[in-house]
Formats: structure tokens, sequence, C-alpha cells
């Protein structure tokens, strides 16, 4: 019984009260009666930040990260070098509105995964270096904001010697920005502190102008009926409403008022990135932006273009520092110069037929709709009429936006095929948007009346965007619906999404504004896209915050897919001798020579390390580490080429970047038995007199089997047109026990090093 047959029976029960049918019916309705009542008497808690474990990773555990890196660079070649770290810089906990409600048993969710366990599971399960917790600040009320900074304390009080602790914790949240149309559309941020005193860090969180994120949408009537239907679990539906109340009733802070007399219990609100960086700076106290999920269609509007901010002075290049390039939502790297097929700004209402490299999926609803025409009768009389139809289907689809996939009644994963997908990218975002990729923003430039010139000088680096509080979880590939967003939903829930409607012959126009927000992602189709995370990475002088943190700020970071891959790249003959990743060299004299080496991940043993089962115990290791961590093992896995990629960035407004991105530029293909790879190499077209020229480097390793990075596995015909597919469903269609593995060859990006010529002229802002 679904609640509208509940609604039904009790409504019939009105005029037959004294009779034997009513007798019957409450026989047969009473248990649900009473199972209302008790839910609807349940007032909810307040669920706080936990408590984390009191735990000391033992010295020999933390000591030994930098031993087997020390002997792996000696047995390269590699000579001394500072210590590499990894970390993950985008973690939510069930601090977040999201987080809190794909918690629930209604979306699969596991149950409540509070700060506290982000500091667990990255200490004990991930063996991280760092981690930030970064929860939506559209949810965090004050009383939520107090608490994580208290969690993240306590965290750091937890790792020991704080001028050698087991990890760092950084105290952080995200900038929620989404937008219907690629002009009003800027995207999600993360904002991390150096500080954790609460004295020392603003007095609220700052939120993008995202009024129906605070608490997502869960109707009365449906967290009831679920609360019956799950009732063992009830009190945890009580508690989101309660979390939904908590939120809801936190008023705006009044606008056009400093942000550092506004009071404490206020929602306080940036409108754009130039306002989130204005009102940083007013508290004075060192923070770092990070952009990611810039080119994730399931977010992001068809012609997009992260040169806008550029363009309109929302980009802040002493704080926008870092780019998230990878996480569990796929790869932000590449661009891709196929008119009407990724929809750059120009072309975002084209519809391309499809090629060999791309299916669009205007075009691909136009085919849904004519092979459907072509079957009514009469059909073979009047082909004209399919071929309009088509036409009208593909004119339909782009008219509807991020809500394309509902004007194809009935439509379901499979008659998609793989539209939108990019086919050569490794581990592509869902419906990637290369406007927003990062090689995009290294090419992008923008020029100021005055002559100025304005670009992007991102560091790259990798994290999960974990809801579940697990920070690094890409240590190994297993628990698709645990370790990636993949959600298992209750089959009632695809009712209540507009699933299961009659497929009919023709298009329906739909417009934004009609669609409530949920059902504009096409959640389904995206859940075959969604990965275990990616790490940062940092080259730092120690294990203390503030050394981690200079690492941030020169830009001495890289990104992996998930693996703890070793990675150099450094420009040998800069004016002033070697620099490493992340360098801006000004005065380059002579072609630039560089140097890349790279070493393989340590294969990973099964289980966990003694200490963190005796520390954690068997239930607790299960319900958080879901019986893994990461423990290596003696053998690293070989690197099977360095790629390096060259950009030679814009040098007049709006000019083409297609032909200025050289992906790959060079190739050095590896014969790692054990020792990792190197390579060398010069730009011997490097103009000294002309302008910057963006390099960096990429370590790909052996293939191994991942968690959904066959995307939707098509299968293609002999003209290598993708004719089915198999996807990944978030749904019962797909085993929970099935993680979807294919096989993928993890990643490595170096951060950039950004090289200009004697003669060029002043570097750009």
């Amino acid at each position: 019984m679904d609640f509208a047959d509940l609604v039904l029976a009790l409504s019939r029960s009105a005029p037959h009260r004294h009779g034997p049918r009513s007798r019957s019916l409450v026989r047969a309705v009473g248990p649900w009666l009473l199972a209302f009542a008790l839910i609807a008497g349940c007032r909810g808690e307040h669920q706080g930040p936990g408590v984390s474990a009191d735990a000391t990773i033992p010295e020999e555990i933390v000591s030994g990260r930098a031993e087997r890196q020390e002997a792996a660079r000696q047995r390269a070649g590699l000579g001394d070098r500072k210590q590499i770290l990894f970390g993950d810089l985008h973690v939510h906990s069930t601090f977040s509105p999201d987080a809190f409600l794909t918690s629930l048993p209604m979306m699969g969710g596991s149950g409540l995964h509070p700060p506290a366990d982000a500091c667990d599971f990255a200490r004990l399960c991930a063996d991280l270096d760092f981690w930030s917790i970064n929860d939506h600040a559209e949810g965090i009320s004050p009383r939520h904001w107090s608490e994580t900074i208290d969690a993240i304390q306590e965290c750091n009080a937890r790792a020991g010697d704080p001028d050698d602790p087991d990890s760092v914790a950084f105290l952080g949240w995200e900038w929620s920005q989404v937008g219907a149309t690629p002009a009003d559309h800027y995207g999600h941020k993360n904002v991390i502190f150096l500080e954790t005193d609460r004295e020392r860090v603003p007095k609220r969180p700052i939120a993008a102008p995202r009024p129906e994120f605070r608490v997502p949408l869960l109707p009365v009537a449906a967290r009831m009926l679920f609360s019956v239907l799950h009732f063992s679990q009830r009190e945890i539906y009580a508690d989101y409403a309660r979390y939904a109340e908590e939120i809801g009733a936190v008023p705006y802070c009044e606008e056009g008022v400093d942000t550092r007399s506004l009071p404490l219990d206020c929602h306080e609100v940036a409108a754009n990135p130039a306002e989130l960086h204005e009102k940083l700076d007013r508290w004075n106290t060192p923070s770092i932006v990070i952009p990611h999920g810039t080119s994730w269609g399931l977010m992001t509007p068809k012609g997009f273009e992260i040169a806008k901010e550029l363009e309109q002075g929302q980009h802040d290049p002493d704080r926008q520092l870092l780019f998230e390039v990878y996480s569990g939502h796929g790869s932000a790297e590449p661009y891709r110069d196929w008119p009407g097929a990724f929809s750059a700004a120009d072309d975002a209402l084209t519809c391309a037929p499809p090629s060999p490299d791309h299916l669009s999926c205007c075009w691909q609803a136009g085919e849904i709709i004519r092979a459907r025409c072509e079957a009514e009768e009469g059909a073979s009389k009047d082909p004209a009429r399919c071929e309009a139809r088509a036409a009208e289907a593909r004119e339909i689809y782009l008219q509807a936006g991020s809500a394309g996939h509902l004007t194809v009644p009935g439509a379901d994963v499979d008659d998609w095929l793989d539209c939108d997908q990019c086919r050569d990218c490794f581990n592509p975002a869902f419906s990637h948007r290369p406007g927003g990729s990062v090689q995009a923003a290294y090419a992008s430039r923008s020029f100021d009346a005055d002559g100025t010139e304005r670009a992007y000088r991102f560091g790259l680096i990798g994290s999960s965007d974990t809801h579940d509080a697990r920070g690094g979880n890409g240590f190994k590939e297993f628990a698709r619906l645990e370790n990636t967003e993949a959600l298992n939903r209750d089959p009632l829930i695809q009712r209540m999404m507009g699933r299961g409607d009659a497929p009919e012959a023709r298009a329906r126009p739909i417009t934004l504004a009609e669609v409530p927000l949920p059902q504009r992602r096409d959640v389904e189709r995206g859940n075959s896209y969604l990965l275990t995370g990616g790490l940062a990475a940092v080259h730092a002088s120690s294990r203390r915050r503030e050394d981690i943190w200079s690492a941030f700020e020169t830009r001495e970071v890289y990104a992996t897919s998930g693996d703890r891959i070793l990675l150099w790249f450094d420009l040998q003959n800069a004016p002033q001798g070697t620099v490493p990743m992340g360098s801006v060299v000004e005065g380059q004299i002579g072609p630039p020579r560089f140097a890349v080496a790279a070493l393989g991940a340590l294969e990973q043993k099964p289980g966990c390390p003694e200490f963190v089962g005796e520390v954690l115990g068997p239930e607790r290791l299960e319900q958080l580490c879901l019986g893994e961590c990461y423990n290596p093992g003696a053998r690293r896995r070989a690197i099977d080429r360095l790629e390096i990629v060259r950009i030679r960035p814009q040098t007049a407004a709006r000019e083409p970047i297609g032909e200025r991105i050289d992906d790959p530029w060079r190739i050095f293909r590896c014969d790692d038995r054990g020792e990792g790879c190197r390579a060398e190499f010069e730009d011997a077209d490097f103009g000294s007199g002309g302008p910057e020229v963006v390099y960096y480097a990429r370590a790909i390793q052996e293939p191994t089997p991942a968690v959904n990075a066959g995307g939707f596995r098509c299968e293609f015909d002999e003209a290598g047109r993708c004719v089915s597919i198999s996807p990944c469903y978030g749904d019962a269609r797909t085993s929970p026990e099935d993680d979807c593995l294919s096989d993928n060859a993890e990643h490595a990006w170096s951060s950039p090093i950004f090289v200009r010529g004697a003669g060029a002229r002043a570097s750009a802002r």
C-alpha cells in the first residue's frame, strides 16, 4: 500500500463507520493508523557532530609513510625531496542538507554520518595526511557551525603534536550556486581556512542565494509515508524534520551590512563569487576558494564558460589558487572543440548530428520519437510525418534546457544510449561541459581597457566530494553504493520523480519553471558516472598545518584519481634555477627544459591494519570503514606512460581556444619495473618574446578495475556507433552487490608551470 492507497481507504471508510465493511477496513488499516499515530507524536532530536575516536595512530604507521617514499625515491634515483602528503579537501557530513536527505532509508542511505565520522574515516580508515570539512553553507545553522568548529578542533587534538600530527583537519564550507542558464550560473566553490580558532574565522558560513536548497523538499505526507514503510528506522525521519525546522528558522541576514557587524543567528548570502571574496576579505584571515564541478552536466547548464568570471571581474587571483580537477563526479580536465556536440556558448542551441566521437541527446530525442512514430499504424505511408516529429523533438529538447530528458515521455536510460557523453575522455563528468574545463580555464584570458591581462593560474587537486563523510575513499575499489554518490532509492521515489510515464510518439514541450528542481536532473543516467573519489597531494616541508597551507599557496600540489601515485614536475633552467610544479616563471631565456618523474601507487592488501580494528572494534570498523582500510603492501603498480600538455593562452579577447591546447603534446612510454618512470624534454618552439605558455604533466598507471570506470559500457557496431548500453542503475535493475567494475588507468595531474619569456609584456593577473 502506498500513501495514495491509504488516503483513499480512509476516505472511503467514513460513510460506513459502524458496518461490517468498516470493521474489516479498520482491521486492514489499523496497524497503519497506529504507526502514523506513533510517528506523528515523534518530535525528533537535534543530531550533533558526534565524538571522534580518542585514538593515537602508532608512530610507526605515520613514519612509515615517509620511509616508503624515501626508499622509492632513492631506488628511482630522484634524491632528496620534500615529502608528498595526501588529503581530501571536499568532505561532506550530514550537516549538509543533501547528505542528510540521502542518508534516509528511502534514498538507500545507511544512516547519519556526522563530522566526527569524517575525522575517524580520514585518520583511521583512509590514512589521510590532511582533510577539510566542506558542508553546504546553505544548510548550516549557527548551532551547526559552532559544532563544526568544535569537531575540527577535536579532530586536530586527537592527531597529537601540532608540529608533527598524524593528520591535519581544515575548517571550511561549500558555496553552492546553481543557475538555470549560463548567464546566471557560477557553480560550486569550497572555502577552506588556515585557522580553526572560532575567534579567527568567520562567525557564520556564507551561502549562495539558493533558498530551495537550504533544506531539500520532503513533504510531510512523504515523510510520514516512508516512516511507516521503514518503521524500524522511523526516528531518522523525525530527526530530519527537526533538522529542517532548525535551518528554516534561521532568518536571512540584513543586506548591505558589513559581514562583521551581522548577528550570529542569521543566514548570510553572497550573490556571486566577487561578493563572496569581498566578504571573506573583511574577516582578514587566510582563506582559499576552490572551484569544482565546473564541467558536471548534471548541474551545469549547456553553454557555460568558466572564462566569464575573468571577464566580469569575479576571479580573485590571490584566493582562487586551487582547482578540483577530479572528484567522485569524474574529471573536469579536457576541452573539446566539436561544434554543437558539447555546446560552447555560441552553439548551445544547435543540435549536431552523430559523429564517431559523439551523440547529442537532442539528436537521440529525435531518434526515440522517430522510432515510436514509425511503429504506429500507417506510418509507412507518411514517412515525412515521422521526420517532422523527430525534428520537432530535437528542438523541444534544446528549448527545455536541463529538463530535456523529460521531453520524451516514458524514455528510460537505455533509450538514450550514451548521448552527451565524452567517449575519448578519461572518467569524464556526466554530460561533460568543456567550457567549464580546467583546460578552458588555462587557455582563457580577458583584457581590460588599459591592457591589463587577467588569467587563471590554478594549482590542480583531486578530492572526493563524499556525502557520507568518507574522505579519501578511493584507496580501494569496492562498495559502489557507499563509496560513490550512487543512490539505491526506494521504488516509490521513482514514481514520485515522474518515472514510469507511458511512451508517446511525440515530444512534449517543457519549461524549466514548471519542473521542480530535483526532477530537472537526469539522476538515474548520472548513476553510471559516479566514481570513488580523487586525492589532493602536496609537496610539503613537514606535516605541520602551516607547511601544508604553504604548499596550497605556492600551488606545489597535484591531483590523483584516487591512487597515491607519486609525481614530480620541474622546470630545470628557470632564471632562478630549478623550480617545481605550480611556479610562475618570468623572464625565461631560451627553450624551457623540464623533468618529470612518477612512481605508481602501492598495491593494497585486504582488510585493515591491526591497530584500526583494535581502536574501533568490529562493529564500528564495519559501519565506518566498511571493513576495508588503506592498507599498503610492498609492490608498486607500474606507470604506463607520461604525457605532457601544452597550452598557449589567448592573445586576444574571445579568440578560439581549441587549437591553442596541445593534448597530448608529448608522450613518453614507460618500461616501469618497480622504479617508476622519468623523462626530460624541452620546448624548442618557445619564443622568449611571446606570451605565457602553460605546461603540465600527467602520469598514467597500468589499468586496474575501478567502480563505474566504464560509464554506460557501450556496445559499438562496425561503424563505431553505440547501439546498446549496460548502465549501472541506482535501482533494483543493478544488484547492490554489483560494483560495476571496469579497467581503469588511474591518473595523476601535476599543477602547471606558467612560463613567460624575457621579452614578453608584464605578467597577467
